[in-house]
């Protein structure tokens, strides 16, 4: 196969010419933490659809605004391959409707039903504390705590399975700031057990005690030590996502846990100066295992309390709303802790589904996540998650959230051991949990409502159609889904491939396979592949060169020079067509070596590889510069020129024989050169606009570390195509110089 000479609009479906054999969908490996095999985005193969399945087809239809006619989702105009499913697809919206209908009639408005924290848990009014739990299978609950010396206070049980006990009559608070609280439940069983209150805002454990409990703290401080947000949401938001996904405990160069004030006023700045508009912040809500990375929440209205206090994360979201950057929480409601002691799960005593925050018998457990699943139909259940949504969008100024692990919640098998082909009927039928689809369905219309530039991202490895489509329409609602399946093939090219064998076919197709009208979030690399057991793309490609070969005073290694060089290719060729977003993992951005671990007893409780080595990317003798260098000036591309978010995108050319890959988007014509060692002297693209040309990025520019062989002051004039087809499918051509394990981005300058 010699690869493909034509046009492939990613996003219209006008192209002249359809791909061959070679460029098909390729099924993307597990991803550790779901365990799951899947195609990322499966499309039906045809017009407006790249990189289908050959077994797949039909037809796209461009988007149309105006409304369907009555009683019609306008999901079905978008993807006609959809109205096969209507009986699903109706129920699902029906089920949604009917919940949000119940809502309003009961509460008023989805946003007062989400304001559940305003009435549960601890709520200050008039110099009383009022505090409410919903625990309808205890037999009797009591509070206890410093404020009064650990003796139980009985609360009075109310309807639905509420709780209350109102403290003090006079003006100044009963419950002292800062003090240690907790519930003590009698189980149906008679037993007395001591939990932390499921609302809770901090959560707190004695560090220098060894494996001791959390304990909950009444948060309240006085008005003087309150954090006042000082800047506004960025306004307008940006019309594509360049995120910098980041844990703040490990953000920070000494081995140790680093607070939410060190990130804000020492690794904000650097974000900010690598051009990303937008942070994602994981392991924000309080989870007792650290080496969880997070996603095994104890507490979820609570911080974790390791990098600060809930005022100190206030003050990192203000100051990087300050730097007009978008600040997304990691939110993890597709599970909870398996812990009893100091999580939710200890209000589980074996009661009733009804009377439960999660589902009873084997449904209610993730076997390989060792943890918790909801019950999203239960009614408070969806006051509490629904709450968390919003307490985080009020409460700290979040702009939107990452769903975390999508996957496991939209299927009754959570995805373990489900090979995705792509067919619809995996997506819509009994496997599908409907429950948590209209739980989602109901998360994002209320993300939306809250703040009109709210964001919501969906982690998802199936492809489910619709995912990304307006609640309005039929769809769930999501904005954006991530492009799992990208660093997956990523790994498996780098991994098992010489350089030689790379398809450019391949690479296109799994680039540009993802579906019409449903935004993508593009990445090479994530902190899944930075943990350890895995590796970092720059690890994989240079290895242990990486500790002895980064000297910028001398020579590059073979391997570093080559590492190097393929970073910065496999960056841009994956921002340039990979999605309408993008995202890095801190540090990922210079190359940062090793992989992490979090301190554990397999390391010896070690914080050594639990941290940022900022130090290498500052250094001005290392080659860590270069590439921290490169994805600034990428990442300031886009600032400037908006490319992502371009509804002009298209690959002229994939040569397999050549190695390259010519690709339009936006306002930018992209020329890659993947081969090992063939430079090409007036190599002839196709372009859609005749006019003269400049160069706005070499990678080879040697201060990205390369060997500075193009010439930067050259214009670049194009030559009509007269003939059928034009060349490549683009009226106009123009010749350029294209060095090995290169890539070049040109833009067209008036004469």
């Amino acid at each position: 196969m010699e690869g493909f000479a034509g046009i492939v609009d990613l996003r219209r479906g006008l192209g002249q010419r359809q791909v061959g054999s070679a460029v098909h969908a390729s099924r993307a490996p597990p991803r550790r933490r779901t365990r799951t095999r899947g195609a990322d985005l499966c499309k039906p193969k045809g017009k407006g659809y790249f990189g289908a399945r050959e077994n797949r087809r039909g037809r796209m239809l461009r988007f149309c605004a105006t409304p369907p006619e009555s009683g019609r989702l306008k999901v079905y105009d978008v993807d006609p391959m959809l109205n096969e499913f209507r009986d699903h697809l109706d129920y699902r919206y029906r089920r949604y409707r009917e919940q949000l209908d119940a809502i309003v009639e009961a509460e008023g408005s989805l946003e007062n039903f989400a304001c559940g924290y305003d009435r549960m848990g601890f709520c200050v009014e008039d110099g009383k504390v009022v505090y409410r739990e919903w625990a309808p299978a205890a037999q009797q609950v009591q509070l206890i705590g410093d404020f009064n010396d650990w003796k139980g206070w009985a609360l009075e049980r109310e309807a639905f399975g509420t709780w209350k006990l109102v403290l003090g009559e006079e003006s100044e608070c009963p419950v002292p700031h800062g003090s240690r609280v907790k519930v003590r439940l009698q189980t149906p069983h008679g037993i007395w057990v001591d939990r932390i209150p499921a609302w809770i805002t901090y959560a707190t454990v004695d560090a220098n005690s060894f494996g001791a409990a959390y304990d909950g703290v009444f948060w309240n401080p006085p008005e003087s030590e309150r954090h006042v947000f000082r800047n506004q949401r960025p306004s307008p938001a940006p019309n594509a996502l360049r995120i910098y996904e980041c844990h703040v405990g490990m953000s920070g160069q000494e081995p140790k846990v680093s607070t939410y004030r060190e990130f804000a006023d020492e690794v904000l700045p650097r974000i900010k100066a690598c051009n990303y508009n937008a942070i994602q912040l994981m392991a924000v809500q309080e989870h007792s295992y650290y080496a969880s990375f997070g996603y095994h929440v104890t507490n979820a209205f609570a911080v974790s309390s390791r990098s600060g206090s809930p005022e100190d994360l206030k003050y990192l979201v203000d100051a990087a709303h300050g730097m007009g950057m978008v600040v997304i929480m990691d939110l993890v409601h597709s599970h909870a802790s398996n812990n009893a002691s100091d999580g939710l799960n200890g209000y589980d005593f074996g009661q009733k589904e009804e009377d439960s925050y999660f589902l009873s018998g084997d449904a209610g457990y993730h076997q390989q996540w060792d943890s918790r699943l909801f019950n999203y139909r239960n009614w408070e259940v969806l006051r509490y998650l629904l709450s968390n949504v919003k307490w985080w969008l009020q409460e700290y100024q979040f702009d939107g959230f990452r769903f975390d692990g999508v996957t496991s919640m939209l299927y009754h098998h959570h995805g373990i051991n489900t090979a995705f082909t792509g067919s619809y009927s995996e997506y819509f039928g009994l496997s599908t949990n409907v429950d948590a689809v209209v739980y989602l369905m109901l998360a994002n219309q209320l993300i939306h409502s809250c703040t009109k530039q709210g964001v919501s991202i969906a982690e998802d490895v199936s492809g489910m159609p619709t995912l990304c489509r307006p609640v309005s329409e039929g769809g769930v609602g999501f904005d954006y889904r991530l492009a799992m399946g990208v660093p997956d093939r990523w790994i498996e090219i780098i991994k098992h491939l010489p350089d030689e064998e790379w398809s450019m076919g391949d690479l296109v197709s799994t680039l540009c396979n993802r579906r019409y009208t449903e935004k993508t979030i593009a990445y090479s690399e994530s902190h899944d592949q930075s943990i350890v057991g895995d590796q970092t793309i720059a690890f994989r490609l240079m290895g242990a060169e990486m500790y002895t070969g980064m000297s910028a005073l001398e020579e590059a290694p073979q391997a570093v020079a080559r590492g190097m060089a393929l970073c910065k290719v496999i960056r841009a060729v994956t921002m340039a067509i990979g999605g309408e977003g993008w995202l890095n993992f801190m540090g990922n951005e210079f190359g940062h070596p090793e992989w992490i671990d979090f301190p554990r007893e397999g390391n010896g409780w070690s914080y050594d590889k639990c941290r940022r080595r900022w130090d290498l990317a500052d250094s001005p003798h290392l080659r860590y510069k270069f590439l921290l260098s490169f994805d600034a000036a990428l990442e300031g591309l886009e600032e400037e020129h908006q490319f992502l978010c371009s509804p002009h995108q298209l690959v002229s050319e994939a040569n397999e024989a050549k190695k390259t890959i010519v690709a339009e988007r936006g306002a930018l014509v992209f020329v890659f050169n993947f081969h090992h060692s063939e430079a090409y002297e007036g190599y002839k693209i196709g372009v859609g606009m005749p006019g003269k040309y400049a160069l706005v990025l070499d990678s080879d520019a040697g201060v990205f570390g390369g060997q500075g062989r193009v010439y930067h002051d050259a214009e670049y004039f194009t030559t009509p195509e007269d003939g059928e087809g034009g060349f490549n499918g683009r009226p106009c051509s123009m010749q350029v110089f294209t060095p090995p394990r290169t890539v070049l981005v040109f833009r067209r300058v008036d004469e």
